[in-house]
């Protein structure tokens, strides 16, 4: 459970850490836009070497931005793997063949491609977090979301269940941790590697950890109550949000690493080198 980093802030001083939070929710949202373009093994290690960049300039350390990847490696190899061995293509002959099962080179470049796209998508939030606390997503969301206030929708009330959220992901692990010692005190085994052996042994986990949830959120429904919480209206802020050069200059630059994929993508001016990147 400790490879778990969504929701742990790592402090630094970094260009990306000082970031407007705003501008850092809109790049994400055009950096998961982007990793769906990318179609060819060039445009993914295009994208993937700026996002190499973006980790060195965070100064986050590299090995705690991979930990988030651990947590959908098995999701990655079992999907990879399946869509090897059920990718069909009529237009070429198979590598290997074994009954229903059949081999495509083609397969295999797909598949490759799927596993890449899936952790591209896992690792820029993962840098996200690392770099932004929940607080300053939080005022981020709220304030990109603030012409819905107009439609009377509650962004306040949104916003701030998702900061919630991320801050109770790091107590949460904590607690599973310390359940999961206990059971292992009594005799419980988790590396057992008989699936349904490790199911049977994660109910004791489940259910207190369950437990302490709905303990933790009643308390602090408590605490918002006895402080006078009342909504977002009339409420300030301690820090106010504000952006600078280097966070237009950011949003450009990743606008610029947009249409170059798209260009990869579509090869608008018809040049032939560009065809032959589209592998």
């Amino acid at each position: 459970m400790r490879d778990v980093t969504i929701g742990q802030y790592y402090p630094a001083n970094s260009i990306v850490h000082r970031a407007d939070p705003r501008f850092k929710l809109v790049i994400m949202l055009l950096y998961m836009v982007m990793v769906f373009f990318c179609e060819s093994f060039f445009s993914f290690g295009f994208l993937s070497l700026f996002v190499v960049i973006t980790i060195i300039i965070s100064r986050v350390p590299p090995l705690k931005v991979l930990k988030g990847l651990r947590m959908i490696l098995i999701v990655v190899l079992i999907t990879t793997v399946l869509m090897t061995v059920f990718y069909s293509d009529a237009d070429s002959e198979p590598l290997a063949e074994w009954g229903i099962f059949h081999i495509y080179l083609s397969g295999i470049y797909a598949s490759i491609k799927l596993a890449w796209r899936l952790l591209l998508l896992v690792l820029m939030p993962t840098v996200l977090t690392l770099t932004s606390t929940p607080t300053e997503l939080c005022d981020g969301l709220e304030s990109l979301m603030f012409p819905l206030k107009k439609m009377h929708f509650p962004v306040h009330e949104l916003a701030l269940i998702m900061s919630m959220a991320l801050r109770l992901i790091p107590t949460l692990i904590e607690e599973t941790d310390k359940i999961m010692n206990a059971q292992k005190a009594r005799g419980a085994q988790f590396e057992s590697r008989n699936p349904f052996k490790k199911i049977k042994a994660m109910l004791p986990v489940l259910i207190p950890l369950f437990v302490s949830s709905f303990r933790r959120a009643d308390d602090l429904a408590d605490a918002m109550d006895s402080r006078c919480y009342r909504g977002a209206k009339g409420r300030t802020r301690m820090k106010q949000l504000h952006c600078h050069v280097g966070d237009f200059i950011a949003l450009f630059a990743w606008c610029a690493i947009f249409v170059c994929l798209l260009f990869l993508k579509y090869n608008w001016f018809g040049w032939g080198f560009i065809a032959l990147l589209g592998l």
